[in-house]
């Protein structure tokens, strides 16, 4: 992979990465009883990133095995599986395809693009930090980013909950998203 300065920054040509799934965690974290957060992880998924000639023109898709959420708990996974949330039988992939890159402030972008979760889209902005590129004691050079965003789940058809006696509710309706992760040449 050969690099290129642009904006005083030192990028990956133009081409098409893969999101090297073993370099990359796919993170959220949920309120939970109103006083504590919930985090978890997707164990499978694949995705691809196109860095543009002009990099305001790249893009991005990310498609995530919905069955694959982990939680630490067999019995929480279990729930979230399940039609009360993310209905893994009927809804197997949640999907990510950037639209557009809406600006940047040095390593920072922000990304647009929808977001398929149990079959209902929505537009979300992705705040991508990037990270820059390295060699890998293999000889193979890659680059990383750190993404974050944050979504109301009721827009997507999650809205499931209990509630407290203490009043409130069992589950934030705020869902984080935080991937940290590595992308290579695809093959």
């Amino acid at each position: 992979m050969s690099t290129r300065t642009w904006e005083g920054l030192s990028i990956p040509a133009a081409g098409t990465y893969a999101i090297d799934v073993n370099h990359t965690v796919i993170g959220f974290v949920a309120k939970h009883m109103m006083v504590s957060k919930v985090r978890g992880h997707f164990e499978k998924f694949n995705g691809s990133i196109t860095i543009a000639e002009n990099p305001l023109e790249s893009s991005a898709e990310l498609t995530i095995d919905a069955s694959s959420i982990s939680t630490n708990a067999g019995d929480r996974d279990n729930h979230l599986r399940s039609g009360d949330f993310l209905d893994t039988e009927t809804y197997p992939e949640i999907t990510f395809k950037s639209t557009r890159v809406v600006g940047h402030k040095g390593d920072e972008f922000t990304v647009a693009g929808d977001l398929t979760i149990r079959g209902v889209t929505k537009e979300v902005e992705l705040t991508v930090e990037y990270g820059g590129v390295g060699t890998n004691p293999w000889g193979q050079q890659v680059w990383g980013f750190s993404i974050t965003t944050e979504f109301d789940r009721e827009q997507f058809g999650l809205t499931w909950n209990a509630a407290l006696e203490t009043g409130g509710v069992l589950v934030g309706k705020k869902i984080k998203i935080e991937i940290e992760g590595e992308a290579n040449p695809a093959a």
